[in-house]
């Protein structure tokens, strides 16, 4: 039993870890705010997983990733967190708190997915991770003409870090010692998160993964589009045709370019953002207290290269045809995810804020995903009964994904506890990273 301030709470142990899952952290009427979550008085049972946000089915990131669509139940209640810390935590012992904002193009996914179970990253680095869920999609990041929200996502997120501020400690947790993480659009919203006011005051270290930074500028013209559409959806229209609704709406994205390669996102100059021209100058007041380590897989594009018919076709052709792949691969690559955290990082060291960037290029031999969007989460949450021989690591062996995923694991954990990490520095073979 935990006895934080917003009332009482009993987990569950699970083997070398203590779980205390589907914690509310806000509340929120459709298209509105969130609000925090009332505290209670009677003990609250932390012992299911929280409700994912709901969501369409992607059958081919369920080939790629191994998930299930359905996993979790779906619930527009969906604002929880879960907690998960070693089992043998002393009393008083005070432990590095690590906060995991999922990502899925800001319309899949869910905080307690089982293919982002932290059980391994906390038995071996004795930190505390919170995987937090949060609204997506038409439910969390779209305004519209007649003053909807845009954020909604966002704004959840800050609750929930507020929550693991007021809190945390009763889970052994050092609300002074907390850093997020994310990957893809979790990694994006963090990066957005670090200009709001609050945020050296919520989290001092952020590690963004894979963030699709060159596609968050220049979307207001979409995203008023995409908001048109939107209008057709109410506060009385059902969860799943609100769902169904979603991808009409995103089929207006279609004539925007790469933008359209997620529609759905954050919104310059709606609350808690400021003006797309003002973006870079909040970044700049948060950067002396918060440090980064930022990064990409050396081969991002070749998670969605295979989805393309024209691209299948191409690289079949005889030693042109991998070559022209490999090109394209680089181009995008570089374009959404390489060169934007560049730019993100210089201008967060110029600010006076501390940076690491990294690339990793461990992939399984032989696959043709090779080191694309998403290799990282398997070596981070190496559970082998979840991701053993799934579509993006088939070929390899999980004694060597287990390996490279120890040593990421270490890393990660280490950057949380505020270990130096040097001038330059990796992992043999699967990743190398460097001061800015």
């Amino acid at each position: 039993m935990f006895n934080p301030p917003c009332g009482p709470v009993s987990g569950r142990r699970d083997g070398t870890v203590i779980r205390a899952t589907g914690i509310p952290y806000a509340k929120a009427a459709r298209f509105q705010p969130p609000v925090p979550a009332p505290d209670w008085i009677e003990p609250y049972a932390a012992t299911s997983p929280a409700p994912a946000c709901p969501q369409g089915p992607v059958p081919f990131l369920d080939d790629v990733l191994g998930t299930r669509y359905g996993e979790l139940p779906g619930s527009e209640d969906c604002q929880n967190l879960s907690i998960t810390m070693p089992a043998d935590l002393a009393d008083g012992e005070r432990l590095p708190v690590m906060v995991w904002i999922h990502g899925g193009s800001y319309t899949t996914g869910s905080g307690d997915l089982a293919i982002f179970d932290p059980a391994r990253l906390v038995a071996e680095n004795r930190v505390v991770v919170v995987s937090v869920t949060y609204r997506l999609g038409l439910f969390g990041f779209l305004a519209t003409r007649t003053g909807r929200p845009a954020n909604l996502g966002l704004l959840d997120q800050l609750e929930a870090f507020r929550w693991v501020q007021r809190n945390i400690a009763a889970f052994g947790g050092d609300s002074r010692k907390v850093t997020a993480f994310g990957q893809s659009a979790g990694g994006d919203a963090i990066a957005h998160l670090m200009a709001t006011p609050e945020a050296p005051s919520l989290f001092q270290r952020a590690i963004l993964q894979s963030a699709p930074l060159g596609i968050s500028r220049g979307r207001a013209k979409m995203n008023h589009a995409m908001g048109i559409v939107a209008e057709a959806v109410t506060e009385d229209t059902p969860a799943m045709e609100v769902v169904e609704r979603e991808g009409h709406v995103a089929q207006v994205a279609r004539k925007f370019g790469m933008l359209a390669a997620m529609p759905f996102g954050t919104q310059y100059g709606h609350a808690p953002l400021p003006a797309e021209a003002d973006i870079e100058a909040a970044w700049n007041r948060s950067a002396p207290e918060i440090e980064v380590l930022i990064g990409h897989t050396s081969e991002e594009a070749r998670l969605f290269l295979p989805r393309s018919p024209y691209l299948s076709r191409l690289a079949r052709l005889p030693v042109a045809g991998t070559a022209a792949v490999r090109a394209i691969d680089r181009v995008v690559t570089e374009a959404v995810y390489g060169r934007a955290a560049r730019k993100f990082v210089r201008r967060h060291t110029r600010a006076g804020g501390r940076a690491h960037r990294y690339v990793l290029h461990w992939h399984a031999p032989g696959n043709i995903y090779g080191a694309a969007h998403t290799v990282d989460l398997p070596l981070l949450f190496g559970n082998r009964s979840t991701w053993d021989g799934v579509g993006l690591i088939a070929g390899a062996r999980w004694e060597d994904v287990d390996d490279v995923g120890r040593q990421l694991r270490s890393l990660w954990a280490g950057f949380a506890r505020g270990d130096s990490l040097g001038e330059k520095g990796g992992i043999p073979g699967a990743l190398h990273y460097q001061a800015v």
